[in-house]
């Protein structure tokens, strides 16, 4: 069996391969940059993949919820875990997963070419780290991300408002300004009690996977208006724009009740605004003077 260990959000994690001419890491070419040598007696989660795996004939559908790139099946298992059919947008399997109930111990199995065996992969790799990760202050937030002056700024939005489109005028107008992840950075709160934001090894159609964390600075939806303003949104106004940004089972109630405590913490600490804006220069400068502003 081939083992791999990768550190992503300072923990630590390992990806097996049992022996096979179709699976390997070249699978998952945006791990590079979160390989470690690192051996842990605790992992945050380990997964293997074993093509011979057999879906569970004990099981109950749960819900089938659409990913935006294709089709997931959810089943409840007798012991608590979750079983998984991830289909892409072809509605073609392309893997079988099976996780304990906090998702510790995963299994999965892989079908198809590269290209769907890869998707499968990565799309369950999410997946398990969403849920792990609400049982330890962590969120996967669907944003861009840039870092500025040692503090990250993610952009939240629908698909097709234009995150993407605001972080990239920071980094073309902002001097200093990097970008650290373009789709799905991590949020989690550290033992000080306060927010950190991480590069992952997801970053949708943009390949930017850093290996770097900083201090969260501010959280700010996107809202196309036909004037730039920004406005910081009062707790439970902030509670409300940041929870559907972040993955989550509602079904989970477990899972549900610690992400909800995870984003509670985020609001506490942390400015979380709304920019209502045009694609343009000024939308930027204003985001960066505002966001990046001393606060107390």
């Amino acid at each position: 069996m081939e083992s791999n260990t990768f550190k992503i959000a300072d923990f630590n994690i390992r990806i097996s391969f049992e022996q096979s001419e179709k699976n390997g890491m070249w699978l998952l070419p945006s791990f590079s940059n979160f390989a470690t040598d690192e051996q842990a007696d605790d992992y945050f989660f380990t997964l293997t993949v074993d093509d011979t795996l057999r879906p569970s004939k004990d099981r109950k559908l749960v819900r089938n919820f659409d990913t935006g790139n294709g089709d997931t099946l959810v089943y409840q298992l007798p012991d608590g875990g979750y079983q998984y059919i991830i289909r892409d947008i072809r509605n073609r399997d392309c893997c079988l997963l099976i996780t304990n109930e906090h998702f510790t111990e995963c299994r999965c199995a892989l079908n198809g070419d590269w290209t769907m065996r890869s998707f499968g992969l990565n799309d369950a790799l999410m997946l398990i780290f969403a849920f792990a990760g609400s049982f330890r202050q962590t969120m996967l937030i669907h944003a861009s991300c840039v870092v500025y002056d040692g503090k990250g700024y993610p952009f939240t939005a629908q698909s097709g408002t234009g995150k993407s489109t605001h972080t990239s005028l920071w980094l073309k107008h902002i001097e200093g300004a990097e970008l650290l992840n373009d789709d799905n950075p991590i949020i989690r709160i550290l033992d000080d009690g306060l927010p950190y934001i991480y590069g992952s090894p997801w970053s949708g159609k943009t390949p930017c996977y850093r290996n770097r964390r900083a201090r969260l600075g501010a959280v700010t939806r996107i809202d196309r208006a036909p004037q730039n303003s920004i406005e910081q949104l009062k707790p439970i106004q902030a509670f409300a724009s940041l929870l559907p940004s972040c993955s989550s089972m509602k079904w989970d109630p477990a899972i549900y009740r610690n992400l909800c405590d995870a984003v509670t913490r985020v609001v506490e600490t942390t400015p979380v605004c709304t920019l209502h804006c045009l694609p343009d220069e000024e939308a930027a400068r204003l985001s960066c003077a505002t966001l990046t502003r001393e606060r107390r």
